[in-house]
C-alpha cells in the first residue's frame, strides 16, 4: 500500500473488517481493494471496510468501491462501508449515492455475540 493510506484487517466473527487510514486516491485506490478482495477469506459473508480514519477520497476511489462491491457480491459477500457523519469523506460518498449501492453505516462494525454451545452452563450469573 503507498503512504497515502494504511490497512489494517482482522477478523471479527463472520465479518473481515478493514480498517483504513489516510488518503485513498488514483495512486492507491486499485491497489487497496485488490488487497481487500485478496484477503478476504471464502467463508466470512461480510466484509466491512471502517473509513473513519479515512481523510480524502477521489473518483477513482468510488469507481474502484463499486467494483469491489460487485466482485464481492459474486462471491456471495456483502460489503458495508463505516463513515461517521462527520467524516471529510461523507459528503463525496452521498453525492455520489454510493449508498444505493453499497450501504453505508455512521457506528464501527461489532460483531454479534457467539451463540453458547449446547449444554453449556452460563457462569456470568450467580
Amino acid at each position: 500500500m503507498s503512504d497515502l493510506a494504511r490497512i489494517e484487517a482482522r477478523r471479527r466473527g463472520p465479518a473481515h473488517v478493514v480498517h483504513v487510514t489516510g488518503e485513498v486516491d488514483l495512486s492507491n485506490a486499485q491497489e487497496l481493494t485488490d488487497a481487500v478482495a485478496r484477503d478476504v477469506p471464502d467463508d466470512v459473508t461480510l466484509v466491512v471496510l471502517d473509513l473513519t480514519g479515512t481523510t480524502y477520497v477521489d473518483s477513482a476511489t468510488i469507481a474502484t468501491l463499486f467494483r469491489l462491491s460487485s466482485r464481492l457480491r459474486e462471491r456471495r459477500q456483502e460489503l458495508r462501508l463505516v463513515v461517521p457523519s462527520d467524516s471529510p469523506i461523507r459528503a463525496v460518498l452521498e453525492l455520489t449515492r454510493l449508498s444505493h449501492v453499497i450501504p453505508i453505516d455512521e457506528q464501527p462494525y461489532a460483531a454479534p455475540p457467539e451463540p453458547s454451545a449446547p449444554g453449556e452452563l452460563d457462569q456470568s450469573s450467580g
